[in-house]
């Protein structure tokens, strides 16, 4: 299971961690992911998606039929 979030597509982006020395060494910044289950009452059906926090707010936000619409406009199968 790649750590993706299911609806954005956003991975793990690549960073530096930096000891005191400033000493550099390469790290991966994962996404705070989270596999919730969703009610599409359009679909009459559940889903099970892997969603970043950042992605639950917006659902919470917006509603998760008009997120699900968003995302399947910009080609993520979803």
């Amino acid at each position: 299971m790649a750590r993706k979030d299911d609806v954005t597509g956003e991975g793990p982006v690549t960073g530096n961690s930096v000891s005191d020395s400033n000493q550099k060494t390469n790290r991966r910044f994962k996404r705070n992911l989270h596999e919730k289950r969703f009610y599409i009452p359009s679909e009459d059906r559940h889903v099970k998606l892997k969603v970043s926090s950042k992605t639950l707010k917006t659902i919470n936000k917006k509603g998760i039929q008009a997120v699900l619409e968003e995302a399947r406009k910009q080609g993520y199968d979803v």
